[in-house]
């Protein structure tokens, strides 16, 4: 795959700010770009670099398509990367990109858009929370301390950069604050709200929105050569998210496992009240859930609150916009629908929302999810509004 503007799906307006930004030599040293899975913040920061980098050639010239050519293998001597890790068999200590760029590029090259739950589980951390620390940002002033390779900008692309610990983001700050001369770094993050307000203030924000059903169906039809119907029906059901689009039509996605553990809680918690029986099974649900790694058990909150709004939308008859589709055909929308409403969504909404943020912080799972499932048997009891 070429990493240029072209193989870049939609976001028309970025690209043609991003090309004129280099086009005018007005670029800006630190820039943040914030966007949802799967809406192409890795590939458009790489194809901003292979502009950059072979800005100082000739277009055409043996230089230019070699620079470029370097950027589309992620082999580019001033191209640099950070990206969430954690300790393992390959670094038992103080874990650091570098420890991991042989699997990041093949991860990278394979499908830009893909998770950080894919990264982390592509080097068998799924378990373990991955966090860019303060060992990476020392890493990180050392490259930009050096001379450009090939005489012209340095860039460095931070992935997923809401996962800097407070000593890495203090000392990323003063990079910010203090750039060295050709320096671009670029900030990619799907939460921007956890990035220190300082950083955040000194970067220049591009924000990406969901990617269209029109060009996600376009992209599936040229990438993987399926039909035009199926095509435009993945990307219905992909909201935005073309690693989305990826894995419904791989049937690779964890969303039937998500679906298994939701259709199990909900049912549970319905016969809940009351049954001494069902709390048990409630309590085995919450120890089967408290046993995953932390990223499937966040992904998995947010699984739920999805669904959750569909029933609220197929309740208030708000069917074009549903697009939940049940694998198992025991479990019905419109009959699960009507006990989901105004009187209790915001409850549980709340409840997932809550729970995600205690796991993030490492709270005790099986206390969690025990706790969820309480709060969760009251609210689906509890009466519509009339």
């Amino acid at each position: 795959m070429r990493m240029d503007f072209s193989e870049v799906i939609g976001h028309q307006h970025i690209k043609s700010h991003l090309v004129k930004t280099v086009e005018n030599g007005r670029i800006p040293h630190a820039q943040l770009f914030s966007g949802v899975n799967g809406s192409g913040l890795l590939p458009m920061a790489i194809a901003y670099a292979s502009e950059v980098l072979s800005s100082q050639y000739e277009k055409g010239s043996a230089e230019y398509i070699s620079c470029r050519n370097k950027v589309s293998k992620l082999m580019h001597p001033d191209l640099h990367f950070v990206y969430p890790v954690n300790t393992s068999d390959i670094a038992k200590k103080n874990a650091i990109s570098d420890n991991y760029a042989e699997g990041w590029r093949n991860f990278a090259l394979n499908n830009p858009y893909a998770s950080l739950f894919e990264w982390l589980q592509s080097l068998g951390l799924d378990k373990k929370q991955g966090n860019i620390s303060k060992y990476e940002a020392e890493n990180i002033s050392k490259k930009l301390s050096l001379k450009a390779f090939e005489g012209g900008y340095k860039v460095m692309i931070i992935w997923m950069a809401d996962n800097m610990n407070s000593e890495c983001a203090n000392k990323i700050l003063k990079l910010v604050e203090e750039p060295s001369e050709k320096t671009l770094l670029l900030l990619l993050t799907e939460r921007e709200e956890q990035i220190i307000s300082t950083i955040r203030s000194r970067c220049q924000k591009l924000t990406f929105p969901l990617l269209s059903e029109t060009d996600i169906a376009a992209a599936l039809t040229t990438n993987l050569k399926i039909k035009e119907q199926l095509a435009a029906q993945l990307a219905r059901r992909a909201r935005g998210d073309y690693n989305k689009a990826l894995q419904l039509q791989e049937e690779t996605g964890e969303d039937e496992i998500f679906e298994k553990w939701f259709i199990s809680w909900v049912r549970t918690a319905f016969r809940a009240k009351g049954n001494k029986g069902a709390i048990n099974n409630l309590l085995d649900w919450s120890d089967e859930l408290a046993s995953q790694g932390r990223e499937t058990q966040k992904k998995f909150f947010n699984y739920c609150i999805e669904v959750f709004r569909q029933a609220l939308l197929k309740n208030y008859s708000a069917d074009p916009l549903l697009f939940f589709e049940a694998k198992d055909a025991t479990f019905s929308l419109p009959k699960f629908a009507p006990f989901v409403h105004q009187n209790n969504i915001f409850g549980i909404i709340s409840a997932l929302e809550d729970a995600s943020y205690h796991i993030e912080r490492n709270g005790n799972a099986k206390i969690i999810f025990t706790d969820l499932s309480i709060k969760l048997t009251r609210l689906i009891h509890q009466p519509e509004l009339t």
